[in-house]
C-alpha cells in the first residue's frame, strides 16, 4: 500500500494543506465544459482538479471515464491540474448497490491520477472494510484516495431535509473520534467530511432551482482536522457562505467541489444562445475566473504549488 512518489498531486495536497492553499476540483457533467476550464485555470496560474462522477455519466452527459480521460489528454496541462475520478459510491443517490471494483479497475487503467470512493451510505465499520479495500487497489498504481465520512446530502431523489434543521441538528455530520479511527484503518490520502454543506440537487425536476447558501460548522470542522490529520475535503462547494469558505480553508479544508454554479452556468447558456457550445464554455471562464478571483484567491497557486512540492521533494 506505499505509492511509488512519482504521482506529485500527493506531494501537492501536502503542500496546500500545510500552507492554507484551496485545490478546487471542478466537475465535468458535460464533455465541452472542460476546454473552458483548462485554459482559464492556465490562464490564472492556478492549480485545481478536473473531475466527473459516476452520476455524472449516468445522468448528465460526460459519457464516460474513458471520453472525459481523452478529452483530458486533448486540452489540459499538467502543470495546472490533475485529473480525478470523483464520487463513486458502494451505494447510489438511488439506493442501489454500485459495481465499484469494475469502475476503478477502468478508472486505473486510464491514467487517473486519484479517485473517490463513497461509502457514506454504509454502516461506520463497512465504509472502513471497502475504503481499505480501494486503498489496497489504487496504491500500487500511485494513485490516491479520497474516501467520504458523514453524509452530505441533496442527490438523493424526494424531497430534502429543510436545510436549518439539517444543519441545527447537525444531521449526517462526520463524527471527529470516527473520523481519527477511519484515516488509521483505511490508510487513506483525503477524507470528505460533513460540516453544514449539501450537494446540488441532481433530480430533472430540481437540478436547476436556486441551491440553499449553506453554512459550515467551523469548530466541528477543527476537531476533524485535529483527529484525522490529513487534507480534508468540502463537497458541494458552490454557494456555501463566504466567510465560511475562508474559514474553512484555514482549518483543514484542502479540496473542495465545484459542481451546480459550473454546470448551471453552461446550460444556462446553452438554452439562451439556442445550444451555442462555444457560448456556453464562455459562461464557465466567466464563472471560472469568478471561482479563482473572488472565491478563492488562488491566482498564481500552480507556481506556488510546484515550489512547496519542490522543497519538499
Amino acid at each position: 500500500m506505499v505509492l511509488t512518489g512519482k504521482n506529485n498531486i500527493g506531494v501537492y495536497f501536502k503542500a496546500a494543506y500545510e500552507a492554507k492553499i484551496v485545490i478546487p476540483a471542478l466537475n465535468v457533467p458535460h464533455v465541452p465544459m472542460m476546454s473552458a476550464i483548462a485554459d482559464t485555470l492556465a490562464e490564472y496560474d492556478a492549480f485545481g482538479l478536473i473531475e466527473v462522477a459516476l452520476l455524472e455519466i449516468v445522468k448528465f452527459k460526460s459519457q464516460s471515464w474513458a471520453v472525459i480521460a481523452a478529452e483530458y489528454e486533448r486540452v489540459a496541462d499538467p502543470r495546472y491540474t490533475s485529473l480525478h475520478a470523483d464520487h463513486t459510491p458502494a451505494i447510489d443517490e438511488d439506493g442501489l448497490p454500485v459495481d465499484w471494483k469494475a469502475v476503478f479497475q477502468e478508472v486505473l487503467s486510464l491514467g487517473y491520477k486519484s479517485l473517490m470512493i463513497d461509502g457514506s451510505r454504509l454502516p461506520f465499520y463497512e465504509n472502513i472494510k471497502i475504503t481499505s479495500e480501494v486503498v489496497k487497489m489504487a496504491h500500487p498504481k500511485d494513485v490516491f484516495v479520497e474516501a467520504e465520512l458523514g453524509a452530505v446530502s441533496g442527490h438523493e431523489e424526494g424531497p430534502a431535509i429543510p436545510y436549518a434543521e439539517l444543519f441545527a441538528g447537525k444531521k449526517g455530520f462526520t463524527n471527529p473520534e470516527e473520523a481519527g479511527e477511519f484515516v488509521k484503518k483505511t490508510g487513506v490520502d483525503w477524507l470528505s467530511v460533513a460540516i453544514g454543506n449539501v450537494h446540488g440537487p441532481i433530480a430533472a425536476a430540481v437540478r436547476n432551482q436556486p441551491k440553499v447558501e449553506a453554512m459550515l460548522d467551523i469548530a466541528h470542522l477543527k476537531k476533524i482536522k485535529a483527529a484525522a490529520g490529513i487534507p480534508l475535503v468540502l463537497h458541494g462547494g458552490s454557494g456555501v457562505k463566504q466567510s465560511d469558505v475562508d474559514q474553512a480553508i484555514l482549518n483543514g479544508i484542502t479540496k473542495i467541489n465545484i459542481g451546480a454554479v459550473l454546470r448551471k452556468a453552461y446550460e444556462f447558456a446553452l438554452e439562451g444562445e439556442g445550444g451555442n457550445i462555444a457560448a456556453g464554455q464562455a459562461a464557465v471562464r466567466d464563472a471560472m475566473q469568478n471561482l479563482i478571483c473572488n472565491l478563492f484567491h488562488i491566482e498564481g497557486s500552480a507556481t506556488r504549488l510546484r515550489q512547496l512540492a519542490g522543497n519538499q521533494s
